[in-house]
């Protein structure tokens, strides 16, 4: 992966970064929005110890670990990528409560759309800012959109220090589990 400077990463504040998609995936993995790093790269989760593509794998989600670049092969395993919010951050608290409300709404559209089987949102606080469910909890939601179910995920990030590589993949294996029955 190239090395960016602080100048070319903020210069990537604000970029879009397309969504990896197809019609009737299984799963349709939502993150909060794309970093610095997946702006400047323009592949989801790029920062450099962010463990959803390790995870992705010993989830049993990808036969072998891919690398962000490798993203746009995602869709042949029925698995794809987009936000809740497009708009590139350096954190996430940088979003206001609306972009998160208006992040959900369009969300909704895109899935009613797409109709994945699932929808996987990392991050249970992205969650429920943008679906305004103050009480959600990782694991399945009650809530659907369409036909497609609503599964939230903990986040990633290297940040998140509650969940190691190892409970994440448990996790994301439960979704892996229900998404193939």
């Amino acid at each position: 992966m190239p090395r960016f400077t602080a100048e070319q990463l903020e210069a990537a504040r604000d970029r879009l970064v397309p969504d990896v998609v197809a019609d009737g995936l299984h799963v349709l993995f939502c993150g909060i929005n794309p970093g610095l790093m997946t702006a400047a790269t323009g592949h989801h989760f790029a920062r450099p110890g962010n463990r959803f593509w390790p995870v992705l794998h010993l989830s049993g989600f990808t036969p072998r670990l891919l690398k962000p670049s490798e993203q746009g092969e995602l869709p042949s395993y029925g698995l794809g990528i987009t936000n809740v919010v497009a708009r590139a951050t350096a954190r996430a608290d940088e979003l206001s409560a609306e972009e998160y409300r208006m992040g959900g709404r369009l969300l909704a559209a895109k899935v009613a759309r797409l109709r994945p089987r699932w929808l996987a949102v990392v991050g249970v606080t992205a969650y429920r800012a943008a679906f305004d469910d103050r009480r959600a909890q990782v694991g399945p939601q009650e809530r659907t959109i369409g036909d497609t179910r609503v599964w939230v995920l903990p986040n990633p990030s290297g940040l998140n220090a509650h969940w190691t590589a190892a409970t994440m993949a448990e996790e994301f294996g439960r979704l892996r589990a229900a998404s193939e029955a």
